[in-house]
């Protein structure tokens, strides 16, 4: 099963992930962008703010997922994979950026993907207030450093992603404990497992 966790900057995907690779010792652990030596080198780039088009962002994170897709995906289909970010966060930043029309979105990144998506998807949402919190307590990336009002488009487009490409979501409340949050998607793992 291929499942993800999506969410704004600061909603805890990370420290969540950290968790289900103790519970889920055999599962794959990868992330988009990321999972691959040439995902990690986009990564870079992207979050240190060198690419100054919004088409080339867009693009360099279709070659992100194409790669991981063939390196990572497709190899371990019929394990558990785990992965911070997919393709729900790629088709939500192109549409918040509103340059790239919707059709043209998800037909590239149906072409990325080869439509392969997951098949169970956890969005971690956050209030406004505790997204002010959170960015205040720590040094902002490239994104972050875009603000409140473009990280809560996100989380807003990150929701209308996953209905557009017709992928189970679950959507939970980022705020509550990590305990909490972890025994909710690993219920829900095993239940569909």
């Amino acid at each position: 099963m291929y499942i993800a966790i999506e969410g704004i900057d600061t909603a805890g995907k990370s420290t969540q992930i950290a968790r289900l690779a103790k519970v889920f010792s055999d599962a794959v652990i990868t992330k988009e962008p990321g999972g691959t030596s040439i995902g990690s080198k986009i990564r870079e780039i992207v979050l240190h703010g060198e690419v100054q088009s919004p088409k080339a962002e867009f693009l360099l994170f279709l070659a992100d997922r194409a790669e991981h897709m063939e390196q990572v995906i497709k190899p371990n289909s019929e394990r558990l994979i785990i992965s911070d970010r997919s393709v729900v966060s790629g088709v939500a930043y192109a549409m918040v950026q509103e340059n790239i029309s919707q059709t043209a979105i998800l037909h590239l990144n149906r072409f990325a993907t080869d439509s392969i998506y997951p098949q169970q998807l956890f969005i971690l949402r956050l209030s406004e207030e505790e997204l002010s919190y959170r960015l205040s307590q720590k040094k902002l990336d490239g994104i972050e450093a875009r603000g409140t009002d473009y990280l809560l488009k996100i989380q807003d487009a990150l929701i209308e992603a996953a209905s557009l490409l017709k992928i189970e979501t679950h959507i939970i409340d980022a705020s509550e404990s990590i305990e909490t949050i972890t025994e909710t998607i690993i219920t829900t793992i095993k239940e569909e497992a």
